[in-house]
């Protein structure tokens, strides 16, 4: 029955949004009352609809959503698209090898290149080794094991994802939390450690989750450039603060009892052979590529590739690996990229400009505005979702912020300018843990019974609004990315 229900709803939803999405693109462009509105501007005003609303409402996978929200445009803002569409006098089209292109973003294969490396990572029992070698110098105090399970989550987050980091911890953590007597406070304290590192540690690189690739993304389309160390120069700081913080503050709501607590790790035996070894060394090479960009001067998108490269041509990854990838995310996230092309491409971006006094408003409050707006979001979708939709958004407003004839340049300069702006964003949506929904990380921890949504909700709405003021104030203030 309750399917039923759902499907219903979904139904129902799908008819609304289609309806008004129709209603959007057929209207009269005087209708809008923007001055130099196209009709091709007009369709992607429609499409951009269409994709905030399935991507909020989740009727579909968002990945899905991505998929048809490209297509639309190929079809219908595009200069190959449907030719009964296609006329000059209807605005400027774009081209249609810069849309497809979205699926293969330099970005999108930085996102690919890190994805390859946990997955072989977890493939060779490389994870399981690093843990273990981790953890196993925080002994067998509660209180330092405790601190040993954020920080080591945190630096696997930076790496791989954050959801099979959370998965893998937990499968260490499970054994261990059972084995504590049921009236030790401690056990939720572990169990909320992981999702709480794995939130906060994807932060940490420009690899570690999806807001941050959409980020980085955004940024170099519209003539930013942040590197791999530019970016982990300022966040590892921050997560570092954050996960002392948050030691702090589940010691604090779950006390232990027990004086001595031990984590064991089972390391699967795997026979070595030189495969083994190409593993492990290709893996700390392209971290070590990574770190050291600006002195190798190679691009870290590039950089992405090697293991790809390497490891298929050794057999250390094959066809079978290739359908560990997360696809989904990766589409989800070139479709945020097609949302940004179309925006500026089809000139919506400039007529938005114009027509709406961005360039007058108090920077300050669009910061603090934007910011709540993504944290608020991305606790209900996905935090992917909620950085595709909002990024394309912002970088318009942040390039009226930053236009010299406007009011507010100086001050916008002076905080940092788009370079604070978009990875603020990013922040914000990874600070998003209220609930078991929230993200995929909380909702592991969530499955083992042990933690209460409101302990869940109390701990991540101090940890997200410290969080937001620590980000914010270290973006625009303490230590802003270098303007171009």
């Amino acid at each position: 029955m309750s399917n039923k229900k759902v499907s219903v709803k979904n139904i129902v939803t799908i008819a609304l949004v289609l309806a008004i999405t129709i209603f959007i693109w057929a209207v009269p462009v005087s209708f809008f009352g923007i001055e130099g509105l196209t009709v091709v501007q007009q369709r992607m005003i429609a499409i951009f609809f269409f994709a905030a609303v399935m991507w909020i409402c989740e009727v579909i996978p968002n990945w899905t959503t991505s998929l048809l929200v490209i297509v639309l445009m190929l079809l219908t803002v595009s200069d190959k698209g449907l030719g009964m569409l296609i006329d000059p006098k209807f605005g400027t089209f774009v081209d249609y090898k810069s849309i497809m292109a979205s699926f293969a973003d330099p970005v999108i294969m930085l996102f690919l290149g890190g994805f390859v490396l946990a997955i072989v990572a977890s493939k060779y029992g490389m994870d399981a080794a690093m843990a273990k070698v981790l953890l196993g110098l925080f002994g067998s105090n509660p209180k330092i094991v405790l601190l040993g399970f954020l920080l080591v989550i945190s630096v696997f987050s930076m790496f791989m994802s954050n959801t099979a980091t959370a998965a893998m911890m937990m499968a260490f953590l499970a054994p261990v939390l059972k084995s504590l007597p049921d009236d030790e406070t401690g056990k939720i304290g572990l169990a909320l450690s992981i999702p709480i590192a794995a939130n906060l540690g994807g932060i940490g690189t420009v690899i570690g989750t999806p807001p941050n690739a959409i980020a980085k993304g955004a940024l170099e389309n519209a003539g930013y450039q942040i590197g791999f160390v530019d970016w982990m120069v300022r966040m590892v700081p921050f997560v570092i603060v954050m996960i002392v913080i948050a030691w702090l503050l589940l010691l604090f709501f779950f006390p232990f009892k027990a004086k001595k607590i031990k984590i064991e790790i089972p390391v699967q035996e795997r026979k070595k052979d030189w495969r083994t070894y190409v593993a492990w060394i290709t893996f700390f090479v392209t971290i070590l590529l990574w770190v050291t960009e600006q002195a190798t001067k190679i691009n870290s998108n590039i950089v992405a590739l090697i293991p790809l490269a390497v490891y298929t041509c050794t057999g250390v990854f094959t066809k079978d690996d290739i359908k560990e990838i997360n696809w989904s995310v990766l589409w989800l996230v070139a479709g945020g990229f097609a949302l940004g092309i179309g925006l500026n491409k089809t000139g919506l971006a400039a007529t938005l400009i114009n027509a709406i006094p961005f360039s007058s408003m108090n920077v300050i409050l669009v910061m603090v505005i934007a910011g709540l707006v993504c944290y608020l979001l991305s606790n209900f979708i996905s935090n992917s979702a909620t950085a595709a939709l909002l990024v394309p958004i912002l970088v318009v407003v942040g390039t009226a912020l930053e236009d010299p004839a406007a009011a507010s340049h100086t001050q916008f300069v002076n905080m940092g300018g788009m370079y604070a702006l978009i990875p603020f964003i990013a922040v914000c949506a990874s600070l998003a843990m209220l609930f078991p929904i929230s993200t995929p990380p909380n909702a592991i921890a969530s499955s083992t019974g042990l933690i209460k949504t409101k302990d869940m909700t109390k701990v991540g709405l101090i940890v997200g609004i410290i969080g937001f003021v620590l980000g914010y104030f270290l973006l625009t203030y303490i230590f802003p990315f270098k303007m171009a």
